[in-house]
């Protein structure tokens, strides 16, 4: 994940809330107003994303992923057990990197 300030010079981020491990605010894409929480704690690098009205589309998340993580960095967004599943936002979609470990992707010709 890119360092705060790094992010935070981004002209679309706006930032909010500061707290020990990651801070909130709201971006602009194309227009839209998102609302976003990044964190790095507990060993995982995390932002949540959402809208008012709507989830965020495909081509959304690859900005918001450009905007806090660097371009050679992989990161996911999980769909887990339907038993471990919470949504306490139905228009927030989160993006996930763990710290200090790879990882695995399928070949570049799977995806």
């Amino acid at each position: 994940m890119k360092g705060f300030c790094e992010i935070v010079k981004d002209k679309r981020v706006q930032k909010s809330e500061s707290g020990p491990d990651g801070f909130n605010g709201w971006l602009t894409i194309r227009g839209q107003t998102f609302f976003f929480v990044c964190s790095n704690g507990g060993g995982w690098d995390h932002v949540s994303v959402s809208h008012r009205n709507r989830c965020p589309s495909w081509n959304e998340m690859c900005i918001v992923k450009d905007i806090f993580f660097r371009k050679d960095e992989c990161c996911i967004q999980y769909h887990p057990a339907e038993a471990d599943y919470v949504n306490i936002h139905s228009n927030c979609l989160h993006i996930w990197k763990p710290q200090g470990a790879e990882i695995p992707t399928p070949p570049k010709m799977f995806v």
